[in-house]
Order: structure tokens, then sequence, then C-alpha cells
């Protein structure tokens, strides 16, 4: 009888957990369906107010020289692009002028090279840069793991494996943002010997070389102590549940571009249109590649690893509305880097080098005259 009574004690209180879980979910589900449908009518307003100035900008189609494929070692191909110098230019002026350095650029989480669409668009404009653009594993156009997670020690050594095979014993100046910067962390980890004579520049747009479970995103301090728990079960369920979680994505087309407008902008009314491409991005990269990506991203921690930097010459841009790697974390880069040139970019969040080209590019240009 005892036992019988502890049993239905037991299911009571599992049913009030549950209940009271329900009830947490549906409120954030109303507030969710009202955020949306306030959204809805802010973006009505805004765009009878004024044109999306970048309404035919050419997103995702741009041109290149040649298109490759890099295979890594654990056997995923990488979809690469690679944008030549201008036809006439003479890179080495001179007999005994060294070469021009390639410039390799490495895109974050849930993007793809697309990523860098204003910064190629006026390197190509000003001609003379040899450039190399590439999806990281499980973005873009490039393949995905059958099993197993994404760490990054692989993507450091895919960043060598493009290196390789793109520019050989060239220079080469590395421009990432947010994971792309952990990209290169981890390569300086891996192979520190490079930063002291092959890779000549250093450009970290919105990234982080540690700490990131103490991010709040901006949320209340116990709203983020509540998320974070969470991790390991969004790591382990990413299997399961992917391809569900997958369509309400793409169902919920004005809930994810509201939140990107939320985490990925600074500015109170960002371009319509570019909302749009950031969040195609995000959608273009699977629940299941999310998931297997989050503990990487968490646990990241390469301080040292920036030691081996402290010879090369370093650039850290950042918008100071970011909120997936806030300023401080670029400030702490800078504090082991002290020679390291820090641009804030007002006005802009995670993708700032999206947000506002304008500061991100001239901050680059000033950069690459610099390097030797």
């Amino acid at each position: 009888m005892s036992e019988a009574l502890s049993t239905m004690s037991k299911r009571n209180r599992v049913a009030r957990r549950a209940g009271l879980l329900g009830a947490v979910v549906g409120v954030a589900a109303a507030g969710v369906a009202a955020g949306v449908a306030a959204e809805r009518l802010l973006l009505r307003r805004r765009s009878a107010i004024a044109a999306d100035p970048l309404a035919d900008e050419r997103f995702g189609r741009l041109p290149y020289d040649e298109m490759t494929t890099v295979t890594t070692a654990d056997g995923l191909d990488l979809h690469v692009e690679i944008v030549e110098p201008e036809d006439g230019i003479d890179l080495d002026f001179g007999l005994n002028s060294p070469p021009e350095p390639t410039l390799v650029f490495i895109h974050g989480f849930c993007l793809d090279m697309g990523t860098f669409h204003f910064q190629r668009t006026e390197l190509t404009r000003r001609g003379g840069y040899r450039m190399v653009f590439y999806d990281q594993p499980g973005h873009g156009r490039s393949s995905k793991l059958r099993q197993g997670e994404y760490t990054l020690n692989a993507l450091g050594e895919a960043l060598k494996r493009v290196l390789d095979e793109t520019v050989g014993d060239g220079p080469v100046i590395l421009i990432g943002h947010s994971m792309g910067g952990m990209t290169i962390m981890a390569l300086a980890e891996l192979y520190p010997e490079m930063f002291a004579e092959q890779i000549h520049g250093v450009v970290f747009i919105s990234t982080s070389a540690g700490k990131l479970d103490e991010v709040t995103f901006g949320m209340p301090d116990f709203l983020a102590r509540f998320s974070r728990p969470l991790i390991p079960v969004i790591t382990g369920a990413g299997r399961l549940t992917g391809g569900m979680i997958d369509g309400l994505r793409r169902a919920s087309t004005d809930l994810a571009q509201a939140l990107i407008r939320k985490y990925g902008f600074g500015t109170e009314r960002p371009s319509p249109a570019l909302v749009r491409y950031v969040e195609q991005m995000n959608a273009h990269t699977g629940t299941e590649v999310v998931a297997r990506y989050l503990r990487a991203i968490y646990t990241h921690a390469r301080y040292p690893a920036l030691e081996a930097l402290k010879e090369t010459k370093v650039l850290v841009i950042c918008g100071e509305r970011d909120k997936l790697t806030p300023p401080d974390h670029s400030a702490e880069i800078c504090r082991i880097l002290p020679d390291a040139e820090f641009v804030p970019v007002p006005e802009a969040g995670h993708v700032a080098l999206l947000e506002q080209p304008d500061v991100v590019n001239a901050a680059l240009m000033d950069f690459l005259e610099q390097v030797d």
C-alpha cells in the first residue's frame, strides 16, 4: 500500500512539474506570437516610411575566378572560391619584391562565406588582392559530418588544408568572423610556427578567445543562468529532433528574422533585405549541425594560443552592441596582444561587417596597407 502511495506521489510531482513547464511554454509561445505580430506591424510601418537601400543588392551572388573543392583529413569536402587580382596589376613592384599576401576569409557559426559580401565587393572593386573564401564544415555548400561532434581543432586543421592547397608557401593574411576567429586561434594552437613565418596579419571580427559560457546574450542574468544547463540537452537531442526543428524554423521565418534582428544587429532599423539574407544563411545550417557545434563553441578557451600571434600584426573589430561576442571579449584579446589595433563599430551588433560595412572596410583597408 505504501509503495502504491509513493508511486502516486511521484506521478503527482511529475504531473505538477509538467503542468508548470506547460504553463511556462504556453506563456512563452503567447509572448512569441505577440512579438511576431508586433514585428510584422512595425516592419510594415517602417517600409511605408523609407525604401530599403539594399533591396536590389545581389547577396550570395558574387563573381569568382576559380571554384574548387578542398577535402579535409576527416573526409569533408569544403567549397572554396578564389578571386584573383585584377589583370595587369604588378603585385611584385620589382623583380626582388616579395609577393603580396593572399587574403583568406573564415566565416562564423551558422553563416557561410557570404558573410564577407561587402568586403569581397569592395576589395574586388579596388583590385590587387588575391582572395580565398570557403564554407566551414557543415555550412554553406560544404559537406557535413556523418557522426560525432565538430571540434575547433578539426576546424583549425581544415583551415590548414585550405592554406596548403590554395596558397602553398606564400604569405597570408587571415580574416575571421566569430567562429572564424576561433578557427584561427585553433590553427595558432596547432601550428604556432606559421604565425612567425607565413601568416603576416590577422583580423579578428566579433570573436572571442573563451568564456562564451558566461555570455548573457543581453538577457537578464537569471534567464541566462537558466539557459546554460540546457546546452548538453540540446546537443544530445540534435539527431532526434533536427528534422522537426528545421521544419519549424522554415515555417517561422518571421520569428527567425525577429530573433536575428535582436541578436545579430545593433541598429534599430537594419535593412530588411540584409536581415533576410542573414536569416537565409542561418536557415541553411541544419539543426543537427548546430547541435554538433554547440559544445565546441561553448567550451572554446584559447587564450594561451594567442601568444603565437605576438609577433604578427593584428586588427580586432567588434560592434559596440554585440550581444553574442560582447566588446569585452575583444578587449581581452587586446589585453593579451597589446600591440593589436582595436576598432569598435558604433551602432553595430554581431554582424558588424554586414551592418556597418563602410566602417569595417575602412579599418580593413588601413590594416592591409600597414602589413608588409
